[in-house]
Formats: C-alpha cells, structure tokens, sequence
C-alpha cells in the first residue's frame, strides 16, 4: 500500500507553510496555556539514585557479553524482510544469499551501538507529561495489549472498546502512570483495520501523555505518527526533532525478527521516533533452560535489533528490552516475579549500562486474580526493576494472569505500589529542621511528640497515604463487613473513573484529528485477512 500520509511532504515544510503561521502560533499558545502542572506533580520526573545492584560480576557480565556477540558472528539472526537484509549487507553484515540468515561482526555491533544516545525526552502534548529516558530517570506506563478484561463486577471478559477507554481514562487520572503503553485491552469490537485509528485517536483525546504505536505492517506505523504529530499541534519537522511516540519491537525468539517488526524500525528510527527493541526470551521454552544462556540470547537478540535502528539512522533513539522469565516446566505456563525473573531483570540493567542505553523493563505477575500472590509477584518484580536500574517500565499497572487480563482492581493496587516505590526514592530530608533536636528538646524524656509544633506542623503530609491499606483496628473493621483489598480497589476504580476530568485539547486540533481518521477510514484503514 501507498504512502497515503505522505510524510515526505512534511519532512520538506511545515504544515501550513511555515511555523509561524497564525493558526501555528495559536496552537503553540493554546499549547503554553495547557502547561498546568497536575496535582500530585511530585509522582512526575522520578530519579532513582540508588546505588544498583548486580547479580553479575564484572569477569560474568563480559563472558555474557562475549557469548552475545559469538552468537550473533557464528550463528546469527533470520531477518524476515529483503529490504532489513540489504540495509544490513549494506551497512557491512554477512547476508547468506537466497536465505534470512544474516551475521554480524561483533566489531560492526559495536561501532553501531556506539551512535545510541544514552538518555533522550519523549515529548507529549503537554509538555508537562514529558518524559526523561535513561540515566536514573524512572518512567512507568500502563499495561498495554491484554486480549481480556476484568473486573469484579463483570468478570473476565474479551476487550471492548468501553473499557478499553475507561483503561486509558484511568491512566491520565494518576501522575505515577508517566504513559500509556499499547493498548491496555484490545479492543476486538472495532474491526481490525481501523482500529488503530480509533485507538489512537482516543489516545490524543482522554490523555495529553506520551503513547505508543504497534508495529504491525508500514502503514499503522505511518497512520500512528501523523497522529501523534498532529495531537501535538506541530510540523513534521518539529516532530522529528522532538521524539513524540514509542512502538515495541519483540524478536521472534529464538533469534529471528520478523517483517512488521524490522518494518516499524524502519518507519519510527528513520523519523527519529523511539524504538524499544525487546526480545521475549522464556527459559527452557525459546531460549536455554538456564537463566544465564537465556540472558545471552537476550543480549544477542537485542544487540541485533537496537544495532539496525542504528543502520537506519544514527544517533535514533532506542532502548534494552529484557523481558527474560522462566516458565512452569511442569505445564509450559510463562512464570513472572521469580527469583529467576528477578536476576535477568538485574542482569539486564548491568547490560545496559555496559552500554550506556535506557533500560526497559516490566513489572509482571501471573495471578489469576487480585490475591496474595499477584501482590507479591508484582513487589519483587517492582524491586527487582528498581533495583536493576530500570529506566522505562512496561505493564506497571493493571497486568494480571501473566499479560492476557488488565484488570481494573489490579490497576489500582499497582498504582498504590508505584506510588510507594517513589515514594520511597525521595531522598531523605537530613536537614536541620528535619533532625528534629529541637522537637526532643521540647519533650524530653518520658513524653510524647503527637501535640507538639514540630508534628502539628507536618502531620498531613509526613508519611504516605496508602490509596488500599485498611488501618482500623479489628473491632471496626468487622463492623465495617470485614472489606478486602479486592474490595477496596473495585470501589476506588469506579471512584476514580467519576472524577476523570477530559485534557484541554484545541479545538482546531481535535477537529483535524477527526478529519485525518476519517479520511484514512473512507480509504479502508489497512487491508487484514478478514
């Protein structure tokens, strides 16, 4: 299919002209007034400056990083697309003629690796939703492509665009939720061929946050940056100077990248777009049994992927995906928040840092339900990203029975741990005041601190209110009806839902919108098998 966005056109001029066009220099205004930071701004910009921890020694982090490279020169990759091939034989790879199998000389890997910037901004449509990756920067976003929902209510069922909505709504309601991911349920009621673009355009409309566009085949990749650039009110050239979209790139384990995959890097890394190259490596089902050999072919896999976003444009912003687990050997079922899970978390960090990219990571659980064990599973992955060193982190909210169901009551009991999670990375105040040698001057031995200057001062915003926690004592909490997390977190959802209140969004920008999905739905979105 044709370029029908022609993006070309827009990488010659702006639209309209020339950016200083009145109806550019309005949207750039309108822009200016939307910049209101949201009220619980301290869950934006999250640094973690936390000493990492590793799980490899340096003489077993480069042995990994040795092995990666021996599997990418002796074995390699099958590159399921002619035109990936040849830009790969171009930039220097071996390409096995009439075969996908391509390798790659580990010199070339790493003098391609070299050109990754090391942290970039991800620019949303209102600038205060930017989001900073790499460094010790900490960016969470909301689970993205589970084919269920549930809720208690209305149990587990196929996603809908209703709630595929309320999802996305939910995420522009908490500031810990940095983006959106993918979509947080897919949406089955809208025909596959347009659905992305009702999706996306719901993605512009109930958040003013950085999203996400698939990879699957050219034109969703095309459809999806003209939507970004136009819900962001700016040229094409503004838009490649500023990162506005992300798409997630998966290898096909064990080592091959498929079409739509290596299609979306072309598409997003030659318009300097963000690609997140994430091979999806079980142990003992498509990579090695053992934890380290699964981390090799990781390493391997994602070398290959983020050294072609390199071939395509040098210096395109890329991340390390680790998405390396193992799975139930005694029914094949993926397990996630394992002491395994939790080493190729932190083995992936200290990969990343070798080679000085953001790190993207996830939080995961594999409960069915919202009990103890999606509680738990989710902690120690959430402590194993943070202390792995994760930079961006996929599925940090609302992801249940290992990625098929987002559930609603799982979203909130996420959120709640994130919350503390950052929390819990505020630096600690260690200034006078905060000593607090008066305040023990004032009481002294044998009284109590509740009535004095120094706590009436600070009793409100002292320690963190838990959004899920039932404090009350025995006596009151049975006489309450005995309520549970579960119960707690069906209740705050729905509250949470009557409160959204829809981002500023210019009018003259909503309407283009409107008109730029309409048109591309009288063409037929993108052709499909059914």
């Amino acid at each position: 299919m044709g370029d029908v966005i022609k993006l070309e056109n827009h990488l010659e001029q702006p639209e309209n002209g020339a950016d200083d066009t009145p109806v550019e220099r309005r949207r750039q205004n309108v822009a200016r007034s939307a910049r209101r930071a949201p009220p619980n701004a301290k869950y934006l910009d999250l640094v973690n400056t936390t000493a990492k921890s590793a799980v490899l020694s340096e003489d077993a982090l480069e042995a990994v990083h040795q092995a990666s490279l021996t599997i990418l020169e002796e074995i390699g990759m099958d590159i399921i697309l002619p035109e990936a091939r040849e830009r790969m034989r171009a930039a220097g790879a071996d390409v096995t003629p009439g075969t996908d199998r391509v390798r790659f000389d580990r010199g070339l890997i790493m003098a391609l690796m070299a050109h990754v910037p090391s942290t970039f901004t991800m620019h949303a449509r209102n600038p205060v939703r930017n989001v900073e990756i790499g460094g010790d920067n900490l960016v969470f976003a909301q689970i993205a492509s589970a084919p269920f929902v549930a809720d208690r209510d209305g149990g587990r069922r196929a996603g809908n665009q209703e709630d595929f909505r309320k999802l996305v709504k939910l995420a522009q309601c908490y500031d810990i939720i940095h983006t959106t991911g993918g979509y947080p349920v897919e949406p089955v009621d809208i025909h596959a061929s347009i659905r992305h673009l009702d999706c996306l355009s719901d993605m512009v409309k109930l958040t003013d946050k950085v999203f996400h566009v698939y990879s699957l085949g050219r034109q969703r990749n095309l459809d999806g940056i003209e939507i970004a650039r136009i819900g962001r009110g700016i040229s094409m050239e503004q838009m490649e100077r500023e990162p506005s979209l992300f798409t997630i790139v998966n290898t096909s384990s064990p080592l091959r990248l498929d079409g739509p995959m290596l299609q979306g890097i072309i598409e997003m890394s030659a318009r300097n777009q963000v690609v997140v190259v994430t091979p999806f490596t079980l142990a003992g089902a498509m990579a090695p049994v053992t934890i380290a050999g699964a981390i090799v072919q990781q390493n391997a896999e994602a070398l290959a992927g983020i050294a072609f976003t390199q071939m395509v444009r040098k210096g395109a912003p890329v991340m390390y995906g680790g998405f390396t687990s193992n799975i139930d050997m005694k029914t094949g079922a993926p397990a996630f928040g394992t002491p395994e899970y939790m080493k190729a978390v932190i083995a992936g960090g200290q990969l990343a840092r070798k080679y000085n990219i953001p790190y993207r990571t996830s939080n995961t659980n594999a409960s069915n339900t919202l009990d103890a064990q999606a509680a738990y599973e989710s902690a120690f992955s959430l402590w194993a990203l943070t202390q792995g060193g994760g930079n961006f982190i996929m599925h940090s909210a609302g992801w249940s029975e290992g990625g098929l169901t987002a559930s609603f009551e799982k979203f909130i009991l996420d959120v709640d741990m994130l919350q503390m999670v950052a929390e819990y990375l505020t630096p600690l105040d260690v200034g006078t005041d905060a000593l607090g040698i008066e305040a023990v001057r004032d009481v002294g031995p044998g009284g109590h601190f509740f009535g004095t200057p120094h706590t009436l001062a600070r009793y409100e915003t002292a320690f963190y209110s838990p959004i899920l926690s039932d404090w009350r004592n025995f006596e009151a909490w049975t006489e309450a009806g005995r309520p549970t997390t579960y119960d707690h977190a069906n209740r705050v959802f729905k509250e949470k839902l009557d409160t959204y209140e829809k981002p500023p969004l210019d009018p003259d920008i909503e309407d283009e919108l409107d008109a730029f999905v309409a048109r591309r739905k009288e063409e037929g979105g993108v052709p499909t098998d059914s």
